[in-house]
């Protein structure tokens, strides 16, 4: 996706002869550049690069505006009606844009931790593997925050959703992108790899005759059974991001154990040692 971007960006500047274009970012992630004419109260003009026919979109689908001079514009979606019932509420697929919280003293340590993501003999997995391991990381995270308000799962993910933000569709924001749309000074973002190797291979036998080991061995019927059990090779790479998508804290560590629940203890290792732990 970001190489999308990247292309998308390179693409306008060259039909513009070289020079920088404004790059609107909606709030279902889409990029346009081109050049913004226009803003009004609920509305903007907007002309795509190369091209002359006037656009207008509304400002409760925008999430910023990156001018050619470099400035940026954060829009919030506008506050809704207080009588509003829930026959009035608007479709999921016309969620409004998040309301970004720009202020950094209302972000001020607080903490949200992003859905993991994993990878599994190199296929991703399914939403819910990476729910989990978000929840982990909050039990272990929360119960020692000291200073720090860990945003529950829940509430982040609920966030992420009112925003279109899938995890594939990270690369399409700043994590100062993600701050003001969560409401947080830091994020929390993790990726599990795990992969298939060996199998170990385990044995019993057992004599149903009574008598000594010498006896059974001699003249007992003897009963076999064998266990096999995949082992994996789990790798896990911690990142903490402030508003200003520095990195503070940036980990990785392969497991000791081979189990398939390996990454456990390797995220509670990495987490107990991140500057947001308190012992």
């Amino acid at each position: 996706m970001l190489l999308l971007v990247l292309a998308s960006c390179f693409n306008a500047s060259a039909q513009t002869g070289g020079k920088k274009t404004d790059m609107v970012v909606k709030a279902n992630g889409d990029v346009l550049n081109g050049k913004v004419t226009e803003i009004n109260d609920d509305a903007i003009k907007f002309i795509h690069a190369g091209e002359t026919l006037v656009y207008t979109i509304k400002k409760s689908d925008i999430l910023k505006i990156t001018y050619a001079s470099g400035r940026v514009e954060s829009f919030s979606a506008p506050a809704a009606a207080p009588a509003a019932t829930p026959a009035a509420t608007s479709a999921p697929g016309n969620a409004p844009a998040p309301m970004l919280v720009t202020d950094p003293s209302e972000r001020r340590n607080k903490v949200a931790i992003l859905p993991f993501g994993f990878i599994k003999d190199g296929q991703p997995q399914a939403q819910e593997v990476s729910d989990e391991i978000q929840n982990e990381a909050y039990a272990l995270l929360s119960k020692h925050s000291g200073v720090y308000n860990i945003l529950s799962p829940r509430g982040t993910n609920v966030k992420l959703a009112q925003a279109g933000i899938t995890r594939d569709k990270m690369l399409n924001y700043t994590m100062a992108d993600l701050c003001q749309i969560l409401g947080v000074e830091f994020v929390v973002d993790g990726l599990v790899t795990q992969n298939r190797t060996s199998q170990t291979s385990t044995g019993t036998t057992t004599y149903n005759n009574k008598g000594n080991d010498d006896d059974k061995k001699r003249s007992g019927v003897a009963t076999s059974t064998a266990t096999s059990q995949q082992n994996y090779q789990t790798r896990l790479d911690l990142k903490i991001y402030n508003d200003k998508s520095d990195i503070i804290y940036n980990q990785n560590r392969q497991a000791f154990w081979n189990t398939e629940d390996a990454y456990k203890n390797v995220l509670e290792y990495l987490v107990k040692r991140s500057p947001l732990y308190t012992k």
